[in-house]
């Protein structure tokens, strides 16, 4: 089987706790985005300082009525024993969150590229995008070659994270031309490879796309 799908709702509860063998400890937080503009409901997640522009990324094969949704971001702010609060906290981006409908998931599934298939996947496995600048993000396919301004160490949205002092974001961008739209954020730890999850309502609609970065313990949601 591949890899289960985390209670992602616990992940999004304010003031949630978790605690890692090291004894640091994560509570969680809520951070909003804004919303992200959808012309065509064909979400792509990729690393976007990296894959965006390129034609690489390729859209989840789980469409959504166009229009805009909201995107947010749970946030761990991590502190060790008998540390003193702070005024710059150590945080990390835990899960980003793309809302279709304000609706309860009641099964969740791994998001899926045009020839992917879950059938392949061996125990513990997912499928999942590759992240090299430490940040990931959701957009519209439609928008791939909208912000030919941001491709590379230039531009809004690398000036968005540098002015941000903790390189966290949500942030989101607009291609001043199309009014298209993206949404970016770090990616938990850092580089690595990140599953994105689809939860679906009791009538089997989509009512979101998660991205975990793995910085919640399995265990702190089981």
């Amino acid at each position: 089987m591949p890899m289960p799908a985390p209670d992602f709702a616990w992940h999004f509860t304010p003031d949630n706790r978790f605690q890692e063998e090291n004894g640091v400890t994560g509570t969680m937080s809520v951070a909003e985005a804004g919303k992200l503009w959808l012309p065509t409901g064909r979400v792509v997640a990729c690393d976007p300082f990296i894959s965006l522009g390129c034609g690489e990324a390729e859209p989840f094969t789980a469409a959504v009525a166009p229009g805009r949704y909201r995107v947010e971001c749970a946030v761990a702010t991590l502190t060790r024993p008998d540390e003193e609060p702070s005024d710059t906290p150590h945080q990390r981006i835990a899960a980003a969150r793309l809302v279709i409908k304000d609706t309860p998931p009641v099964a969740w599934e791994i998001a899926l590229q045009a020839g992917q298939d879950v059938k392949e996947l061996s125990d513990d496995e997912f499928y999942g995008y590759g992240v090299d600048a430490g940040t990931g993000c959701f957009y519209d396919a439609s928008c791939d070659e909208s912000f030919p301004e941001c491709e590379g160490d230039e531009g809004p949205l690398w000036d968005a994270f540098d002015a941000d002092d903790a390189h966290l974001g949500p942030h989101i961008i607009t291609a001043p031309d199309t009014g298209h739209t993206l949404v970016a954020f770090s990616s938990g730890w850092g580089d690595g490879a990140y599953p994105t999850w689809i939860g679906r309502d009791a009538s089997g609609e989509v009512v979101c796309f998660v991205t975990d970065f793995f910085v919640v313990p399995p265990e702190a949601v089981a």
